[in-house]
């Protein structure tokens, strides 16, 4: 953990406290990785948090751009190259392993204000 800057490891964990993914993805994506379509027409299992009312399997994808390129998620590869389904990273590994209730857990209103202006700024 002394490799990764704090910095990181606190924005991903924020990250992963906003969105509406809960545990039950995370625990998935570590066995096989899963795509925003199937996350979608699962979103009972998968989405916890009521705030988020996903209309479509896109806005799902957009919570993995997200994670993505904050470094939590990965695109899975097979033989013909990158998939639709994503992966944890070995850093969103590391974060869930410290705290394995963490996509549970509610974000604070300073956090989630936060966490919306990371995204506003750094997404396309």
């Amino acid at each position: 953990m002394d490799l990764i800057d704090k910095h990181i490891i606190s924005r991903s964990t924020s990250a992963i406290r906003c969105l509406p993914l809960n545990s039950d993805f995370y625990k998935d994506i570590q066995i096989s990785g899963l795509s925003a379509e199937q996350v979608f027409n699962l979103r009972g299992r998968y989405i916890s948090k009521k705030i988020f009312k996903l209309k479509n399997a896109q806005e799902v994808e957009i919570h993995f751009l997200w994670l993505i390129k904050i470094g939590v998620l990965r695109r899975e590869v097979d033989g013909q190259g990158l998939t639709s389904k994503v992966r944890l990273t070995p850093l969103g590994r590391l974060v869930l392993e410290n705290d394995q209730n963490l996509p549970n857990q509610k974000a604070s209103f300073f956090e989630l204000v936060k966490h919306s202006l990371y995204r506003f700024f750094l997404l396309p």
